[in-house]
């Protein structure tokens, strides 16, 4: 086989990843019609999916979504390996880009909270992991005429991926 074409397991892997994806944003659409949640809990409900699937096609393996200590407050969005990295990813949405970009909203308390959820996580671990950094992926529902609506999320999300963003100090 040459080297330029992919792997049959790659192509069945996207293929399964590409089906997954469609079947759960079918199902979340579904579901929020009926949703009595707000607006934008919805919303951010909906960009840690997308989020997820995102860093899934980048080939990152996700093992935790939502993590949350039983003594600490808040909670960890997605926690991946990124080939031996363990990445700790706070995921912000937007329903539309304004003047403020979305990763903005990870001030100095959520960065001390974030801290603290992974150190705790960390210890929970068998050994603790040769590398470890604080992701922030920002991402934006609108689609592309800048139209967007609460029952339509949009087709294709833009996302902004800051690798290392917050430091563990």
């Amino acid at each position: 086989m040459p080297l330029s074409s992919p792997s049959s397991s790659s192509l069945l892997r996207r293929a399964w990843l590409g089906a997954e994806y469609r079947t759960l944003r079918y199902l979340f659409r579904r579901t929020r019609r009926r949703s009595k949640l707000p607006p934008h809990l919805l919303t951010g409900m909906q960009g840690e999916l997308e989020a997820f699937f995102y860093l899934r096609r980048l080939g990152y393996t996700v093992v935790a979504r939502r993590w949350r200590s039983a003594k600490l407050r808040g909670d960890l969005d997605l926690i991946a390996w990124d080939g031996s990295t363990l990445c700790f990813i706070e995921v912000k949405t937007r329903s539309r880009r304004g003047a403020i970009p979305a990763e903005a909203a990870v001030d100095r308390d959520k960065q001390q909270m974030l801290r603290t959820l992974a150190r705790a996580y960390i210890r929970r671990l068998p050994s603790e992991p040769s590398q470890a950094r604080f992701d922030v992926l920002s991402l934006y529902l609108e689609e592309s005429d800048g139209v967007h609506s609460s029952s339509h999320p949009a087709e294709h999300p833009s996302f902004v991926l800051y690798k290392g963003a917050i430091s563990w100090t």
